[in-house]
């Protein structure tokens, strides 16, 4: 183990306990399993059965069901002889909160049951309670009474379990010894974990999930390497990103929560947790998971042995992963120090430029009017290894091109220089403000060099296949030198759908500002990749642009920009906190979420939560500032951070009492 993973040099998966479920072996190194949650009231019986086998014939391996009540765990029974009745054995997972009977029911039907120990013993009601030690054993040996009936139900009838620890969702007891913290969501799974390991039951999966990617990944690293210290040993990992939102949002959040972990050869079994039908959510989970498929270990393997004598060996002197920090750099221009990282966008496939390609990055010219309008998502460099413009660029937009196309520029206030590493060490003319200099993650030999120059920002890329590791080795071995200056992420990418590309982003870069590193990031695409994609633009997909150009462009601009969002180091935009609905919705998610966003989606920075129901209340949106929450049929209840601000709404006038909700609390503005 080198602090929470087998290796952090290269990939390799964490050696995991085996647990069975049901004919499905999860852990020790089996295949990542791929899962979803119906969405359906469980008491439809043929509604979840329809939707569930929709979900397996899409690629799922277990699929969850809720089970609020006694009267739903019976119905499991219905669901599942329906399903087999077809010709379905897919295992069934039973999602249990605050009924310990429900739970049990449950496990004498299905293969799997999931329990949250924030909800299933402890209370949760927002209050700070001062225990003593002994008080505190008090509630442990309360809880042990509670949850040992369900494990001995477990070891009777072979039922795997899930300790499903949710960041919004930790106890009032947790809460008031280990504050919202990491640490308080692995110490409130452990409690859970001791008292089965105490009664030999061991087949057992856990999860660490939360809205924050930076807290999730805090907490499954903790997790690990808690149980190594304290057991030798480590259960299988159940990962995901609650409450990740929809769309382009929700895949960018949950590949760098799950694609960071997962770099790092941890994780079981995933699920995606997206507000969209749950049959969407496969395809997504099977784009990350096929990154890290057998014979991709082994030429990631293969490609860092060859290179490992290039690559710096790890030191944890700088490295920390449990706490987050941020890398210190000088600033140069607007980048680094304490300023939030910037975007450059790579317009150099574009066979020219004119003021209507700077559109796709944010840009849009008002020829009437001779004037710029400036999108909160608007790059901030476009690279273009182009001659100078011929037309005046907006605002503070600035240029990137190549050392040559640099020397002639007349603007080299708005032009700047990128070179190969050995071009400028070896060149006798830079520019004296802003230099941008290309550095492989291998190229150690160059560092010292490199140390000694001002006015430089160091561009990282990787040709390996396990580029972010190599990028992070990179950025561990400059810090030992202390070498400070600011660093741009460059990832390319050569896969072919939009999702795939935006996973791939997301991974290889989130990753890498999760940890604390980065001032800047730049995407690109090979050129297959690049005319592939822009082929299926100009289809009818999602980024076409009126000129038919920049469509590329423009996906790449908004995903660097959404990456930023998700790390929280720079805010363009508002933010969505929306659940994936499950039969315990007391609404229309997807389309209330539709609704909300297209009304609120101007508020650049306000972060707003939207709940199906109480479990996912409150709790679930710990770091929302409001909330909008099903309280009951038809009736919605409207929060500011954690407190109730109204109740009962009806629904119908909800969205709007939302919107008079922020004008109160002056964060509306009209659009």
């Amino acid at each position: 183990m080198e602090l929470y993973a087998a290796s952090l040099t290269s990939y390799k998966r964490l050696l995991t306990k085996e647990v069975k479920i049901g004919d499905l072996l999860l852990g020790n190194h089996h295949p990542i399993r791929v899962q979803t949650m119906t969405t359906t009231d469980t008491m439809d019986t043929m509604g979840t059965v329809e939707q569930s086998i929709r979900c397996i014939e899409a690629g799922a391996e277990l699929v969850r069901i809720t089970a609020p009540s006694k009267k739903e765990a019976e119905n499991l029974l219905n669901i599942k002889n329906e399903l087999h009745k077809r010709g379905y054995n897919t295992p069934l997972v039973a999602d249990i909160h605050f009924t310990p009977n429900a739970a049990e029911i449950a496990a004498r039907i299905v293969e799997k049951v999931r329990v949250n120990p924030g909800n299933y013993v402890d209370k949760k009601k927002f209050e700070q309670i001062e225990y003593t030690d002994a008080e505190y054993a008090e509630e442990i040996d309360r809880i042990r009474d509670r949850f040992t009936p369900l494990i001995k139900v477990c070891k009777e009838y072979g039922t795997a379990m899930r300790i499903g620890t949710n960041h919004g969702s930790l106890s009032d007891r947790i809460m008031s010894r280990y504050g919202d913290t990491p640490m308080g969501m692995v110490e409130s799974a452990m409690e859970f974990l001791r008292i089965a390991r105490d009664e030999q039951y061991h087949q057992i999966v856990l999860s660490m999930k939360a809205s924050n990617p930076i807290v999730m990944v805090q907490a499954y690293r903790l997790l690990i390497k808690t149980m190594d210290e304290e057991f030798g040993e480590i259960y299988p990992l159940h990962l995901g990103v609650t409450e990740a939102g929809d769309g382009e949002d929700g895949r960018i959040k949950s590949a760098i929560g799950i694609g960071t972990l997962m770099e790092d050869g941890i994780g079981d079994t995933i699920r995606v947790s997206l507000t969209e039908d749950p049959e969407l959510e496969i395809p997504v989970c099977r784009d990350i998971v096929k990154r890290y498929e057998t014979s991709l270990q082994v030429e990631k393997l293969k490609s860092l042995q060859e290179r490992e004598t290039a690559t710096p060996s790890l030191s944890t002197n700088h490295y920390n992963p449990f706490q987050s920090r941020k890398h210190k750099t000088i600033s140069v221009g607007n980048i680094g120090g304490e300023q939030v990282p910037v975007v450059i966008a790579d317009l150099s496939k574009l066979a020219a430029i004119t003021p209507a390609s700077l559109q796709a990055v944010g840009y849009t010219y008002d020829a009437v009017n001779d004037k710029w309008h400036i999108a909160d998502a608007a790059a901030d460099y476009i690279y273009t290894a182009k001659a100078e413009l011929d037309f005046s660029l907006p605002g503070l937009l600035k240029v990137i091109t190549t050392p040559e196309h640099w020397a002639a520029a007349k603007d080299q206030a708005k032009y700047f220089p990128l070179y190969e590493t050995d071009t400028f060490l070896n060149t006798g003319t830079t520019s004296q403000t802003l230099n941008f200099v290309l550095l492989d993650a291998g190229n150690l030999q160059a560092l010292d060099a490199l140390a000694a120059k001002t006015n430089i920002v160091l561009c990282l890329n990787s040709h390996q296949k396990n580029a972010m590791q190599s990028v992070r080795r990179m950025c561990i071995a400059l810090e030992e030198r202390g070498i400070n200056h600011p660093l741009i992420f460059i990832t390319d990418s050569n896969w072919s759908t939009a999702d795939e590309h935006l996973i791939h982003f997301a991974t290889e870069t989130g990753a890498l500002f999760l940890d604390g590193y980065g001032n800047g990031i730049c995407l690109g695409m090979h050129a297959q990749a690049y005319q592939q994609f822009n082929d299926a633009q100009l289809s009818g997909r999602r980024y076409t642009l009126a000129a038919d150009t920049g469509a590329a462009e423009q996906f790449m601009n908004n995903t660097a920009f959404s990456i930023l969002q998700a790390t929280r180091t720079r805010i363009s935009k508002t933010e969505y906190i929306s659940c994936p609905s499950c039969g315990r919705t007391l609404f229309d998610l997807q389309e209330t979420t539709t609704k909300i966003r297209s009304v609120t989606n101007h508020l650049k920075g306000v972060k707003i939560a939207i709940m199906g129901c109480i479990v996912n209340g409150p709790g679930e949106m710990a770091d929302a500032d409001f909330g909008y929450v099903g309280s009951g049929p038809g009736k919605i209840t409207l929060y500011k951070g954690k407190d109730v601000v109204k109740r009962n709404v009806n629904s119908d006038i909800a969205v709007e009492e939302l919107i008079n909700l922020l004008r109160e609390n002056e964060v509306w503005i009209e659009p």
